[in-house]
């Protein structure tokens, strides 16, 4: 895949995931009666609506924003976590396979985001001889 086409990926899937989140945090964090009655069909407690809005709001927040990767590493596995639970809360609670899909498709964007991130975005890896240092010394010599 070439460099343009690499970049198109990454934004169009990392532009739709923070958008599902935004507005999907903003819509937690509004608690309005259709979210609390799904809040309540999935045996969640009200307040954790809340939650579940900031913190979909912050990762979409630190997804779009430049630098800090490692934050963005931690908002790609919250929203992994965040995607697989409620694909599993609706496949318990007996829904539509398609509310069940749904987060799962969200996952595979997530995944595409992810996997097509600029080296910009991306941690920076530790010098192997420094990783190799670490995994070979070990804690008490006898």
């Amino acid at each position: 895949m070439n460099d343009k086409a690499r970049t198109i990926g990454y934004w169009v899937a990392t532009g739709l995931l923070g958008f599902a989140f935004a507005a999907g945090g903003l819509g937690d964090l509004s608690r309005s009666p259709e979210v609390m009655e799904g809040m309540t069909h999935l045996g969640y407690p009200a307040y954790f609506a809340t939650i579940l809005g900031a913190w979909k709001v912050l990762g979409a927040v630190a997804l779009l924003v430049p630098r800090f990767p490692r934050l963005k590493e931690w908002a790609y596995a919250g929203i992994i976590f965040d995607l697989t639970g409620a694909a599993a809360s609706h496949a318990a609670s007996g829904d539509s396979v398609g509310k069940v899909i749904t987060p799962l498709v969200l996952v595979a964007i997530a995944a595409a985001s992810w996997a097509l991130r600029p080296e910009s975005r991306k941690l920076a890896s530790a010098p192997k001889h420094e990783a190799e240092a670490r995994i070979a010394k070990p804690a008490l010599a006898i």
